[in-house]
């Protein structure tokens, strides 16, 4: 199995304690990984060093066979994920927010392109308040990633 993402021994220190400990995994092109686990326990730090958003103390990490220390932008333009719930205006059509969020990127799809990835045609000019939750994340994924 090539992995897609590959975690050693993954550490990161908040003052005294440790916020990520030893944290080691593989995913697998195609794979879908879940982290659970109660408040507090690193799940946000674990993603946020796998998107080159925030440094480790220790450890090895490749997503896409790229250290996202040393990503930068490039990188991090090829990276993505869907939360739980997001941020977005519900009020606005799947459409607007595409094109008012897309601009925050350097290089984003077309809406067209966006909408026709995620299976949202028929839905591109409903309000996201109106669409299913599983609608919404698919809103939320065609803003992330760009290309």
């Amino acid at each position: 199995m090539i992995a897609a993402i590959r975690v050693r021994n993954l550490t990161t220190l908040y003052g005294p304690g440790r916020g990520v400990d030893g944290v080691s995994s593989d995913v697998g092109e195609g794979d879908v990984l879940a982290i659970l686990g109660p408040n507090g326990v690193g799940k946000t730090t674990n993603v946020e060093i796998l998107e080159g958003y925030r440094s480790r103390d220790s450890g090895e990490v490749q997503v896409l066979g790229t250290d996202p220390d040393k990503g930068g932008p490039d990188f991090r333009d090829r990276i993505g994920n869907v939360l739980q719930s997001a941020g977005i205006d519900r009020e606005l059509s799947a459409r607007e927010a595409l094109e008012f969020y897309g601009a925050a990127y350097r290089a984003p799809r077309s809406v067209e392109e966006a909408i026709e990835l995620v299976g949202l045609t028929d839905s591109v000019d409903k309000r996201i308040v109106t669409l299913s939750a599983g609608q919404q994340r698919r809103v939320d994924l065609a803003l992330d990633p760009p290309r």
